[in-house]
């Protein structure tokens, strides 16, 4: 399933009962669902090529080594192709303490966004960082990982939190207690963006 268009409603997802994508990297649905961002753009990016399955790490190679000239989707479906040399895992996925992975992390960043039509500038940023808090958890407070999770789903259809409601969540994270954080959270986030 490609990812949800712009203005689309909210779905619940059946296997963990949040809103679909924002139960990753614990619900294997919506994990799936978020991989698929990525994957859908590079089986496009293949298809662009006419390259076939045998060309892939070559193709992996040359968008990681330039990337700044494609889409983030891309770059990411790249570094997931490529065998970090150091831990031996997904290049730029790997543990906190791996500088190779740190810094193919790190140059995923100078990958190309572009706002889909009809989007306020900065959606498609937002995207991408929660897309790559969700995928990369590790050496990210468990604080964050839940806001990016719980806005993935909301920033997916279009929507983006002002400054003032992303403070407000911030806070209230702080003085929530744990057990009852996640709903807390993604009710504050319903009230953000339901019409008034």
């Amino acid at each position: 399933m490609a990812r949800p268009a712009v203005g689309a409603a909210l779905r619940r997802c059946a296997e963990c009962g949040g809103y679909e994508y924002s139960g990753a990297p614990a619900c294997s649905v919506c994990r799936e669902l978020v991989d698929n961002i990525v994957e859908d753009a590079w089986s496009a990016f293949l298809l662009q090529w006419d390259a076939g399955g045998d060309q892939e790490a070559v193709l992996a190679e040359m968008v990681t080594a330039e990337p700044d000239r494609h889409d983030w989707r891309v770059v990411d479906a790249a570094l997931d192709r490529l065998v970090c040399s150091d831990c031996g895992g997904r290049l730029g996925r790997g543990p906190v303490d791996c500088a190779a992975c740190n810094l193919a992390h790190g140059f995923r960043y100078a990958a190309i966004e572009t706002d889909r039509p009809g989007v306020p500038p900065g959606n498609e940023h937002a995207v991408r960082v929660n897309v790559s808090v969700v995928r990369r958890p590790q050496g990210i407070s468990e604080n964050e990982v839940l806001v990016r999770r719980l806005l993935l789903p909301v920033v997916l259809v279009g929507l983006l939190p002002t400054t003032e409601a992303a403070q407000r969540v911030s806070a209230l994270i702080k003085r929530s207690a744990p057990e009852g954080r996640a709903r807390l959270i993604e009710q504050a986030i319903e009230d953000m963006f339901s019409p008034r």
